[in-house]
């Protein structure tokens, strides 16, 4: 790992539990930053992942845990990306009565939360967690748990001088439609002594060769500037070639064929795909063909969703010849996972579609902790295969741990 110029401050001991963590796109962004990490995640198919990759992790449930587990009480961030509703959140009927519900939950947390640390009786979390027991959608509930170790993480009492505080950083995001979520977030997380930001993120803007937009929200006790996460590239512009990307003090973004170039050019083993290309999709279209997302490949990717199997790749000739269809490797390396990177179990794609991109996740990572992103850290990721089975490194196993805290 490279590390921080030597005039750079000494950093806070960071250490992160990512709850939700999926298939380990944020805790190795948090590797390449040489930042240790621990994810919570509950699906069988990710964890092995995630263990191929020799990333630490607990199988299990994260509303069965919480920040005095012993695996968790020395972390100071709090991470995570809960799972969202299948409705957009912001939208009316159903998606604002979700939201509406979601909010009310929030502000009770935060009044029991009060009289806990004033020492006052009242509704109590398992009061609150018995109704969202209830609730048709258990993804509701789910959005909530991140506050519930924050409170926690709060309450707990202080007898030593060395003992856990609250934590110090909070990151946490999701799709776009979640950023309402987020601003609630905000109103009791401020009410607590934080300082916070939420917005959403075009991805492409940090480097990653796709674009998806991303709610981000980050909580701290010292204050966040303005330029928060400040954009190194350009945004996408519809139909706008690689060449045509006008500098302005930003880079061009990165394209689909870059992307794979700069794998080519690292990795050996890799297969070279036939370029140019036009990445053809479904997605969103209700099945008319005038409605069909195309991107070349000298532009970025679409948004990778758990169904980019569906799209064709075909030849940029007038016959628009059927090339092979995008590999694990590939969808993953547009999400700026290493091409090395071992995904296991069922459903891959809904695990690559689903994760954080590590390259995004280290930029937000390093702004959220005041951070030096190292010098080769791009190609650190590039070149990245998995320590798995070496000492002190988990291995190729299930290690479930799902027990109550």
């Amino acid at each position: 790992m490279t590390s921080a110029p030597p005039d750079q401050p000494q950093r806070l001991p960071w250490h992160i539990v990512d709850l939700f963590a999926g298939p380990g796109g944020l805790d190795l962004g948090a590797e390449v930053l040489g930042i240790p990490s621990i994810g919570i995640e509950w699906d069988d198919d990710a964890v092995a992942t995630r263990l191929a990759a020799g990333l630490r992790t607990v199988h299990g449930d994260v509303r069965f845990f919480g920040p005095d587990h012993p695996d968790f009480k020395d972390c100071t961030v709090l991470a995570g990306g809960p799972p969202c509703q299948t409705f957009s959140i912001a939208g009316s009927g159903s998606g604002r009565k979700a939201f509406d519900l979601v909010t009310g939950f929030i502000h009770r947390m935060h009044a029991w939360y009060t009289r806990e640390k004033a020492g006052m009786n009242g509704e109590t979390w398992e009061d609150i967690q018995r109704e969202l027991d209830k609730l048709e959608d258990e993804r509701t509930g789910l959005v909530l748990q991140p506050l519930r170790w924050i409170f926690e993480a709060m309450l707990r009492p202080r007898h030593e001088e060395n003992e856990p505080r609250p934590f110090d950083v909070i990151v946490l995001e999701q799709v776009p439609s979640v950023i309402e979520v987020w601003h609630e977030y905000e109103k009791v997380l401020k009410a607590v002594g934080y300082q916070t930001s939420a917005k959403v993120y075009h991805t492409e803007q940090y480097g990653v060769p796709q674009t998806r937009r991303r709610a981000v929200l980050v909580a701290r006790h010292t204050e966040i500037p303005k330029d928060f996460l400040a954009a190194t590239h350009h945004q996408y512009r519809k139909g706008v070639r690689a060449g045509e990307v006008v500098s302005g003090g930003r880079e061009p973004w990165v394209s689909m064929a870059g992307a794979l170039r700069d794998v080519y050019a690292c990795v050996e083993e890799a297969t070279p795909r036939t370029m140019p290309f036009c990445v053809v999709s479904n997605y969103g279209s209700g099945g008319d063909p005038k409605a069909r997302g195309r991107r070349e490949s000298d532009q970025p990717s679409a948004t990778i969703t758990g169904k980019w199997k569906r799209n064709r790749i075909v030849g940029l000739d007038a016959r628009e010849t059927e090339m092979e269809r995008l590999s694990n490797e590939e969808a993953g390396v547009f999400q700026t996972f290493p091409y090395r990177y071992p995904w296991r179990g069922n459903d891959q794609a809904q695990q690559i579609g689903n994760a954080v991109p590590p390259w995004f996740g280290v930029h937000v990572l390093s702004a959220a902790l005041d951070h030096g992103i190292p010098q080769d850290a791009r190609g650190e990721l590039l070149r990245w295969r998995s320590r798995a089975g070496e000492q002190g490194v988990p291995a190729d196993t299930d290690t479930d741990t799902d027990t109550q805290a």
